[in-house]
């Protein structure tokens, strides 16, 4: 299959490989829909997603958006292709994008729609829509101004242009960048990291911080207290502050309950 999902400890390990490019197709996300119900059904601590090939995608199957032949079915593909980084984006658990190579288009917005991006130095990134006279479908402009600004995300829609794994870091939008020997290994290493600490409390963080790109800082505190006082039935919360109490900081070990 296409697309299949591995349990690794706590972390589900969700992989595409549609050779050559890793083109995005219909096809393509019913099968990322299906490991993503299977991811759900895991209950995991962390998601990685990744891709195998020698790039992670080279972008989206043009025949299917050229196949539409109204408005009204041209807009039900795009309501259908937002879809796939919404959903990536609602999970209660850290997820984390690995970019091992060329990322575009599709693939560079599932990375945005996950809550990390790590990439190899060799990564390049790029929404480049205007080759076929289209905006990004699938979030990424909005997304890319969260994490960069109108501005950045203005470049990189207008000018279709690539750009390296060390700028988008400088830009806020991948996270770390990393060599590319060991790039797997260094990945799982991180996601087990993030997959040890207090998931729900990571859950909290998160819905804290969709609060604030609703409506920044007055939106975030109008929600804050409720949201984080719902952690205090959590058996991480409750034994963490024993162990701190007892123990010290950074002693405790938490369960992700």
């Amino acid at each position: 299959m296409p697309v299949t999902v591995e349990r690794a400890g706590d972390i589900a390990v969700l992989t595409f490989s549609a050779p050559p490019v890793n083109l995005y197709s219909l096809e393509l996300h019913d099968e990322l829909d299906r490991a993503l119900d299977e991811v759900e059904a895991l209950s995991p601590r962390a998601l990685l997603i990744r891709a195998e090939g020698k790039v992670v995608s080279g972008g989206v199957d043009v025949s299917q958006f050229h196949a539409r032949k109204t408005k009204a079915d041209t807009k039900r593909l795009y309501d259908r292709m937002i879809e796939l980084p919404n959903r990536v984006d609602a999970l209660p658990f850290p997820a984390v994008f690995a970019a091992h190579a060329l990322t575009l288009t599709w693939a560079f917005e599932v990375a945005l729609a996950c809550d990390l991006i790590l990439a190899s130095e060799k990564a390049k990134f790029g929404l480049v829509e205007r080759v076929i006279g289209l905006t990004p479908t699938m979030g990424g402009t909005q997304r890319l101004a969260a994490r960069a600004g109108v501005g950045r995300a203005k470049e990189l829609v207008f000018t279709g242009e690539l750009y390296d794994a060390a700028t988008l870091e400088r830009w806020n939008v991948v996270n770390r960048v990393l060599p590319p020997e060991g790039f797997d290994d260094a990945v799982l290493a991180f996601v087990e990291h993030l997959a040890s600490g207090p998931t729900r409390a990571f859950g909290a963080a998160k819905n804290v911080l969709r609060r604030f790109e609703a409506g920044g800082v007055p939106e975030a505190n109008a929600h804050v207290t409720a949201i984080a006082a719902e952690l205090f039935d959590t058996r991480d919360l409750q034994d963490g502050m024993a162990s701190f109490l007892r123990d010290g900081p950074g002693k405790a070990t938490f369960t992700g309950m």
